[in-house]
């Protein structure tokens, strides 16, 4: 095989196998950057120009359906692919990627019904491709896609719009930079009239990338040729223009050989007195050569750029498989050390949420500094410690027997109702922070690369997680309940010896002497109680908002740093290895990404190879 040959075969092989990973047209960007660096040729032309028969004559084989009006209703990407001479010619499509089609009359069938699995048994287009790769001797290696004919006017069946969506699919396909326009005109048309010629006119104004097709040259009227579009004196392109002879319709409908087809054209040129000076640089066989030709320069010139563009991808696609992960060991003890890896890997996560390598942490500390004095403020003190509710729950003390000095059950009793309203904040502090941490568990599972392929491990995580902060959250509250309690339990009497002092200090005898229960009964007497107990409830508030927090750290944060995950791995270290694969039950759609990229890896790195090849057999 040639340079020439292998390079255009290299680009063939590259495209189908985009097409075969379903990167064509969308999906992967990569993918589909790469398939418009690469070169194709689409074939233009309008409706009844001979683009069937240009097509079927490069291909040597009848394979193309035919009728009147809008036939191609699908672009039909085109592969053909160079064999050895003496093999077998066969033809695969892209949608039966196991069936070989040696009968090209099976072909144009395909191609018609796959046609109407899309669009229906209408007249309606779409912009749905057709991928058929052929393989035979008797061809070059070339890329062409077949398009919809441009038409003018809609026919019955079809909506107004087709004229318009018909051009704008054509458009989508010449306006690449790297499509190679083969304009089909036919000779017994007034080639100002054509529209593919027009077409390729806006797209390509300078003409780098056009070929011109004249066909049915035969069926001019007699006395009159087309030598001056041949020749470039009608419409002028950069590269020379192409004459084509069609095969007839009766032959076509004899099924005539394209190999006689061929023949017979060749004849005609050779013979004829009009083109017989051109003959050598006419006909389907000459234009795919220098199709063919014009390809191998065109990829010449891009190699540096699809080199570079593989390089990338290659650099890109390894570093998502190793985000993705490897095929896991079989081998039980292999297992546990990776199930053990990624536990890590998802506590060095949740430890950098804790500590302020990641967000989230903080809003613990937003609980302690905010919530919890928020909801100390609001404990209703001055309903309970009102001078009323102070009269009653000091007489109800007091019993029958009024207190003398000063009411000490009616101050425990007024203090310990106090405490009793700490219960609330203390256990929603708590709850806060346990809602806070299984937050950031969640947040860890989802932002741990590596656990991604496995979704059963992130679900026994997170409830083994969950299930250690619930049993944290318990102690948490056992705990920050006894610091209410313990408060309760044992006022501080300093404080209560030095309200005597304090009230003599500030009013003098007649104060002291009010204080040991002169006015026992009095609304100034309830008024001192109940502030003399609010002073005390605050002193007791300030301690429990510093001690409610260290509790809680101790309890649930400290422990969920250290040990979240123990009690699971004690469990781990029991189970069987059938257990531990099914913790390893990889999500299907990550299996399938990692295998889609272990093709594209494979793809291009033979593709990388090639290309170095080729360019030194330069």
């Amino acid at each position: 095989m040639t340079t020439m040959e292998s390079l255009i075969g290299l680009v063939n092989r590259i495209q189908r196998a985009c097409t075969m990973l379903g990167d064509y047209g969308g999906g992967d960007n990569t993918f589909s950057s790469l398939w418009e660096a690469l070169p194709s040729v689409a074939v233009v032309g309008g409706q009844s120009s001979g683009k069937s028969s240009v097509l079927e004559s490069t291909v040597g084989r009848d394979f193309l359906p035919r009728g009147s009006g809008i036939v191609t209703r699908r672009p039909l990407v085109l592969q053909l692919h160079k064999t050895e001479q003496g093999s077998q010619e066969y033809a695969e499509f892209l949608h039966l990627p196991k069936r070989r089609f040696t009968d090209f009359a099976a072909v144009r069938k395909e191609i018609q019904d796959e046609t109407d699995r899309v669009t229906g048994k209408t007249k309606q287009i779409s912009p749905v491709p057709i991928h058929l790769s052929i393989y035979s001797p008797n061809v070059v290696n070339l890329t062409l896609i077949d398009l919809p004919g441009l038409t003018k006017v809609a026919v019955e069946g079809q909506p107004e719009s087709i004229v318009e969506d018909i051009e704008a699919m054509v458009r989508t396909y010449v306006e690449k930079p790297n499509c190679i326009i083969l304009a089909i005109s036919p000779a017994n048309q007034d080639i100002a009239t054509s529209d593919a010629i027009k077409l390729a006119r806006e797209v390509d104004p300078s003409g780098e990338r056009t070929f011109g097709v004249l066909t049915k040259l035969d069926l001019m009227d007699k006395g009159t040729n087309a030598l001056d579009v041949l020749e470039g004196r009608s419409y002028r392109l950069q590269h020379p223009w192409v004459g084509i002879v069609n095969r007839s319709q009766a032959d076509i409908n004899k099924n005539v050989d394209m190999i006689i087809a061929r023949r017979k054209e060749r004849e005609y040129f050779a013979t004829s007195p009009d083109y017989g000076h051109l003959a050598n640089k006419m006909g389907s066989e000459y234009l795919a050569k220098l199709l063919s030709k014009h390809l191998e320069s065109v990829i010449r010139a891009r190699i540096p750029s699809i080199t570079s563009l593989i390089n990338k991808s290659i650099d890109e696609l390894e570093s998502e498989m190793d985000h993705l992960g490897r095929p896991i060991a079989v081998d039980a003890g292999a297992q546990l050390y990776t199930i053990l890896e990624l536990c890590r890997a998802f506590d060095r996560i949740f430890k950098e949420h804790l500590e302020g390598g990641r967000p989230g942490g903080d809003r613990i500390y937003g609980v302690f500094d905010h919530q919890l004095p928020a909801a100390l403020r609001k404990l209703p003190f001055d309903r309970h410690l009102s001078m009323q509710n102070v009269r009653k729950i000091v007489s109800e003390a007091d019993g029958y027997q009024p207190h003398l000095i000063a009411p000490e059950q009616g101050y425990r009793r007024l203090i310990e109702g106090s405490l009793n309203y700490f219960r609330g904040p203390a256990e929603a502090s708590v709850d806060a922070v346990h809602f806070v941490l299984k937050e950031l568990v969640r947040k860890s599972i989802g932002e741990t690369q590596e656990l991604k392929r496995f979704p059963t491990l992130q679900a026994e995580i997170a409830a083994a997680s969950n299930e250690a902060l619930e049993r944290f959250r318990d102690e948490s509250k056992k705990t920050v309940i006894r610091l209410v309690d313990m408060e309760s339990s044992y006022l501080t009497v300093d404080f209560f010896r030095r309200l005597p002092q304090e009230i003599e200090k500030a009013g003098g005898p007649a104060a002291a002497a009010a204080s040991s229960g002169g006015d026992r009964y009095s609304e100034g007497h309830f008024r001192r109680i109940g502030s003399n107990v609010s002073s005390y409830i605050g002193m007791v508030s300030d301690t429990l908002r510093n001690t409610i927090p260290k509790a809680v750290v101790y309890c649930q944060v400290k422990e969920a740093k250290q040990s979240l995950l123990n009690h699971f791995y004690t469990l781990l270290g029991k189970k069987e290895a059938k257990q531990l694969s099914q913790l390893l039950d990889e999500d299907p759609a990550l299996m399938e990404r990692r295998q889609q990229c272990s093709k594209r890896l494979e793809l291009y790195k033979a593709a990388r190879d090639e290309i170095d090849s080729v360019s030194w057999a330069r």
